[in-house]
């Protein structure tokens, strides 16, 4: 069904429930929140469909820009540990006087900026590696 295998179709049903469920929750009350129904359709959703993207990677669910799409993805997830990382250990180590008062210290909200920067230059470069890896080897 439109070019779709059962399982992408699933992940797709499954997607289009999450985005609906998140978007009348933004709406409806400015906010996803896991307190609520909407909330929790979505956050459950949300980990199926990450769930049942795991079979549909398998096959390069994104053409001719899946490594491309899995090198920044990954890239991205190691952001995503840094910055929570950066967050509790400067606001809470050492023990009895934190290196920040809060996460809304200006000098944790300019390392996230950074980190943000590094992140772009970083996604950038590995792009550019991975073209011209893909491109030698096509020839």
């Amino acid at each position: 069904m439109f070019g779709l295998t059962p399982l992408g179709v699933i992940h797709t049903a499954i997607s289009l429930i999450a985005v609906a469920a998140g978007l009348i929750a933004l709406i409806r009350d400015k906010e996803i929140s896991p307190r609520n129904t909407l909330g929790k359709v979505y956050v459950i959703t949300t980990v199926l469909v990450c769930l049942t993207g795991f079979g549909i990677f398998q096959h390069g669910g994104f053409g001719r820009a899946s490594p491309y799409i899995e090198t920044v993805s990954y890239s991205a997830t190691f952001l995503f540990h840094l910055i929570p990382g950066i967050t509790e250990t400067t606001t809470r180590l050492p023990l009895g006087a934190p290196l920040l008062p809060n996460a809304d210290a200006p000098a944790l909200q300019a390392a996230s900026a950074v980190l943000g920067v590094l992140f772009l230059i970083g996604a950038a470069l590995q792009v550019r590696r991975l073209r011209a890896r893909l491109g030698a080897a096509a020839s």
